[in-house]
């Protein structure tokens, strides 16, 4: 069967995040997004993980109407890494909080902070039979490259039990199958959200052909066991980044690479510091000029968030205005959730709301946009081509208009290439779900690793994009 899931987000009890970020709301908007299975993120802060056992319907199965919880957490290690864990009950759950309760304070924050290295919590993992991967990897801040050259200068002797990496919004598989280690790796695109809004849960997700929404079946799908595994990444184009370009974080000022190199990351304009950004790194960290795909890897659509294209196309505010909140509502009340009518519906039977809006989708589903990429700590903005613009641009088209003086405008195509497919190409869910045999019921799962010394490594390392 095919699920759609979001594996990282965080609760009410994470530093900035929403009050709104509680179970139940989580559970109504994701089934709005079309969602099956969400991370419940925060696992291991106590009164979230108490609200949790409210919604629990066994130790192993977590449910508010249709929508499936899994625990997961993310843990920040002690230089600044962040690892997304996925437990595979409560009372693994407990037993992680247990075991890293020691080394930082869980009440503080639902994304802990812990006097531990990478190599060390995913031994925990281990022992508690939880997966582990990187955090969106390529972000200049709190990420694996960001702080280390590859997964075992983070990892250890551990490395081998990584199984994902989540790409994060600054990433897409082009991006990350240029680097041959993460070639082994499943990739996983998850939302990070810290709100439930319509623009922000579920705004990149993974579609995965599992034998059934368990731990067990996302392990088999993860680790890519009998057949199963992840057969669709949804997320953000890389250049919407506000670090995708190398950039002055002052005045934006974008710079190639070997111009920012020669002027020693200063800014001639202002005197600000460029800092280098996602693009350049991955170039940095690159074995192929061109990414080239395993064959297990499978497409990736870009994409942005339903409420966002509508904004957009009628050149509104934000994605709070009325008209962008009923125009939203009647889609998604015609089509039973975001993702059928984005990716799924018919161009004939979109014809319920303004053509604007209906232009605009078809628009984003044949790649005819144009990026300004980010950098600099500004982020990158898509636009509509002109015969699709609103007439009367809002605020939110002015204030585009005078970033672009900042940077520069490239335009990408969705395409049919390996990892960016036209939406025409994708086969709806329900017709291509996977029958599961007995053979697959029964079959055991998971992969023994060796156990290793771990080396030393030092603490509190500088990231790699700072000069």
């Amino acid at each position: 069967m095919k699920v759609n899931a979001d594996l990282h987000l965080h609760s009410k009890y994470s530093m900035a995040c929403s009050g709104k970020m509680e179970l139940p709301t989580i559970a109504s908007e994701a089934s709005r997004k079309g969602m099956e299975l969400i991370g419940t993120g925060d696992c291991t802060h106590p009164k979230w993980l108490e609200e949790i056992k409210k919604a629990a319907i066994s130790d192993e199965e977590i449910r508010i109407g249709n929508i499936f919880f899994i625990p997961t957490t993310e843990v920040e290690d002690i230089d600044r890494v962040h690892h997304l864990l996925i437990l595979p009950s409560i009372s693994k759950a407990e037993e992680l909080a247990e075991r890293i309760a020691p080394f930082g304070n869980l009440e503080a924050d639902g994304r802990p902070s812990v006097k531990l290295d990478g190599c060390e919590i995913a031994e925990i993992a281990k022992d508690l039979g939880a997966l582990i991967g990187p955090c969106h990897a390529f972000t200049p801040w709190t990420a694996l490259y960001g702080y280390h050259d590859s997964l075992e200068s983070c990892y250890g002797d551990m490395t081998e039990y990584v199984s994902f990496v989540e790409l994060g919004l600054s990433a897409d598989s082009n991006y990350a199958d240029r680097i041959e280690e993460l070639h082994r790796l499943t990739f996983l695109t998850n939302s990070d959200a810290h709100s439930p809004s319509t623009n922000k849960l579920a705004r990149e997700f993974t579609q995965f052909n599992v034998p059934d929404i368990t731990f067990e079946g996302i392990k088999k799908a993860i680790l890519r066991k009998q057949g199963y595994g992840a057969t669709l990444n949804v997320g953000f184009f890389p250049e919407e980044g506000k670090y995708n370009r190398s950039a002055c974080v002052k005045c934006f000022t974008q710079y190639p690479l070997p111009e920012a190199e020669a002027r020693r990351w200063r800014c001639p304009i202002c005197r600000g510091i460029i800092k280098k950004g996602v693009a350049d790194r991955v170039n940095e960290l690159a074995d192929f000029e061109k990414p080239e795909h395993p064959d297990h890897r499978p497409p990736y659509l870009h994409l942005i968030p339903l409420a966002e294209i509508i904004q957009m196309s009628l050149g509104h505010a934000s994605v709070q205005t009325k008209g962008v909140k009923t125009a939203w509502e009647t889609i998604v009340g015609h089509f039973g959730n975001e993702v059928e009518a984005l990716i799924y519906a018919e161009p004939e039977a979109l014809k319920i709301v303004d053509d604007r809006i209906v232009n605009a989708i078809l628009a984003f589903r044949k790649g005819d946009v144009i990026i300004h990429p980010g950098g600099g700590g500004q982020y990158g903005w898509l636009e509509l081509p002109g015969h699709l613009k609103a007439e009367k641009p809002g605020p939110a088209e002015k204030g585009a208009e005078e970033k672009k003086k900042a940077s520069k405008i490239t335009k990408r195509e969705i395409g049919k290439s390996r990892t960016q497919i036209s939406f025409s190409d994708l086969a709806r869910k329900s017709s291509v779900e996977t029958v599961e045999t007995e053979e697959e019921k029964t079959a055991g799962v998971g992969t023994e690793w060796p156990e290793k010394e771990r080396p030393e490594k030092p603490a509190g390392q500088r990231s790699l994009f700072d000069f």
